[in-house]
Order: C-alpha cells, then structure tokens, then sequence
C-alpha cells in the first residue's frame, strides 16, 4: 500500500511539472514570438532536465525518466523556437500578427 501511494504520488508530481510547460509551448507556437522568453533561463533549466533525465536512467526510475523526457521534450522545442522566432526577427522577415 506505501509503495502504491509513493508511486502514485511521484506520477503525480512529475505530471504536473511536466505539464507545466505545456501552455508555454503553445503560446509560442501559436504567436510566433518569443521575445518575452529568457533563452538563458531556459538553458539551464534544460540542462537541469537532461541532467534528471540521466539520473533517472541511472537508478532506472520510470517517473523520472518519463517525466524528464517529456519536459526536455517540451523546453526543447521552446528553445528551438526562441532561436528560429528571434532570428526571423532580426532578419527582418514579417512576423505573424498577434
């Protein structure tokens, strides 16, 4: 029964960190600008999940392996797009309206 709760709490949690990413993505997928976003902020916080993500291979722990592969997945692409958006930006490439 403690195990199941364990268990179910780390899903859990790893669900809703993750996830937390999500609507960010979206936003900036959806405006085609990210010039409000830190790319700094976002590097460290992307090396941090790939850091997790290697631990979790480690100690070969499926809520952590899945959830930090999922949210390096997500901050990922939103460094992606902070570069491809910033770029077109400065290449004077019209935007799309907000």
């Amino acid at each position: 029964m403690r195990m199941d709760f364990t268990l179910g709490l780390g899903l859990l949690a790893a669900t809703l960190t993750t996830l937390a990413f999500l609507p960010q993505v979206v936003r900036t997928w959806r405006r085609r600008t990210a010039d409000d976003l830190s790319a700094g902020t976002f590097l460290l916080l992307f090396t941090g999940i790939v850091l997790w993500l290697l631990y979790g291979i480690l100690r070969k722990d499926p809520v952590i392996i899945l959830a930090n592969a999922i949210g390096m997945t997500l901050v990922g692409s939103l460094l992606v797009m902070i570069w491809r958006f910033r770029r077109r930006s400065l290449s004077g490439l019209p935007q799309r309206p907000s």
